[in-house]
This record gives structure tokens, C-alpha cells and sequence, in this order.
């Protein structure tokens, strides 16, 4: 005897597409959250965190959200909101945190601090004598120091772990550095930043502070006068 004979299901033509239609959102969703440690890869300087400010950690995938919640989110999250810009952390004014008190010495002994500079936008530099890469930035920093100084902006760097002040002296005068630089040889004042805003391990590493004396804008590595200008125009443009 023939044993029953087993019939295939057959599912209605829109019960197919809705189907192959969810088929299609997963791979969707899958695709974009496969995406997402790019995404942060773009934020992470150095070792540290990829953002700061207060949940300025709302972005990537957060940031696509639609619909009628999102329209009335969206001002709030631009508020707060990180962007990247060619590699650089640029926060919002309201997510932006104080930078720490800086009163120390330069390099020749002269006591210079962070303060002083309130009311201008001040680019920070942190760099050492005996780091490559800030010698691949120097001289385009010493060029980009003189030409926006007439926009209320000033430049301060930090010179970390060089003991000996002769050897950071010395890198001054090869590149043509006319602004001051506080001597930090223990790395002392790096870690007076939230590390998610300045890496201590990352040098050299730029911030740029606004009017207020709230970082603005965070760079890990070295950088080009090209790129940072444009940045600093941004916050100038604040007033």
C-alpha cells in the first residue's frame, strides 16, 4: 500500500512577501550593527574613550532613529551631541566640559596659566621633544600660530616627559615655536583631563578650547594645519 502522501505548504502570495520582507530587515539590521565598531572606531583616540559631555555618547545608530519620537528628540541630542569631524571629537557648546585649571611654569620658569587666556580661544598642544610625529606637526603648528592670532586665538602647548628643559627649549627654536608651553615632565597635568577627553598615552594630542574655557574640540595624533584650522574657525565663530 501507498503510504500517505505528504503535500508541501503553500503560503499565500502576501504572506510571502511579508516574509521575504522581514528576511530583508534583518539582514538590514544586521549589516548596520556590524557597522557600529567602525563607527566608534572613529571617535577612540589613543586608548581612551571615544566621547565626553554630559550622554555625549549618543550617536551612530542612536543617531538614526526616526519617526515622530525622533523629530521631538532631535533638538535635545543636538545639544549634546559629539560629532567627528577628519578624526577630530567636536562637542556641542552645551555637552562641552571645562578644561582644568593649568597654572604651572613654563619652560624657561615663568609662571603662565590656562586662565590668563579666558575670553580668546586657546588651542592646546601637547607634545615632547623626543616624539616623531610632533615633530611632523611643529612646524605647521608655529605657521598656523601667527596666522590666527589676529582672531582672538592663542596657542599654548604642554611639553610632557621631557626632564630635561634644554632638550624642549631646543625643540622651540628648530621649529619656530613663538608660543609658550607649560613644562610637565611627569605627565601631571594630562591627568588632570577627563582621560575620554585627553589621553595621557597620546601624544601629541590637541584641544581646542572656547571662550568660556569648555574643550570644544579633541585630537588624538598629529595634525596638520590644514585640518586644524578649519576647527578652530568653527569655535572662533562662536564668539
Amino acid at each position: 500500500m501507498r503510504g500517505p502522501v505528504r503535500r508541501a505548504a503553500v503560503l499565500p502570495v502576501g504572506a510571502g512577501l511579508a516574509v521575504a520582507a522581514a528576511l530583508l530587515l534583518i539582514g538590514t539590521v544586521t549589516d548596520s550593527s556590524a557597522s557600529c565598531p567602525r563607527t566608534a572606531s572613529a571617535h577612540t583616540y589613543g586608548t581612551g574613550a571615544a566621547t565626553y559631555g554630559t550622554g555625549a555618547a549618543t550617536s551612530g545608530t542612536g543617531a538614526a532613529t526616526s519617526g515622530t519620537g525622533a523629530a521631538t528628540s532631535g533638538t535635545a541630542a543636538a545639544a549634546r551631541t559629539v560629532a567627528v569631524t577628519s578624526g577630530a571629537t567636536v562637542a556641542a557648546p552645551r555637552a562641552r566640559r571645562p578644561a582644568p585649571v593649568l597654572t604651572w611654569t613654563d619652560l624657561d620658569g615663568n609662571p603662565i596659566s590656562l586662565a590668563a587666556f579666558r575670553g580668546e580661544v586657546v588651542v592646546l598642544n601637547v607634545w615632547g621633544s623626543w616624539c616623531a610625529p610632533c615633530r611632523a606637526e611643529a612646524d605647521d603648528l608655529a605657521l598656523l600660530s601667527g596666522e590666527v592670532r589676529g582672531a582672538g586665538v592663542r596657542f599654548l602647548g604642554i611639553n610632557t616627559r621631557d626632564r630635561d628643559r634644554d632638550a624642549a627649549r631646543s625643540f622651540v627654536r628648530a621649529h619656530g615655536l613663538d608660543f609658550p608651553s607649560l613644562h610637565d615632565p611627569t605627565g601631571a597635568l594630562l591627568l588632570r583631563f577627563p582621560p575620554e577627553v585627553l589621553n595621557p598615552q597620546t601624544i601629541p594630542s590637541t584641544l581646542v578650547v572656547d571662550r568660556e574655557g569648555r574643550v570644544a574640540v579633541a585630537i588624538g595624533g598629529a595634525v596638520s594645519a590644514g585640518r586644524l584650522k578649519p576647527l578652530i574657525d568653527r569655535v572662533a565663530a562662536e564668539g
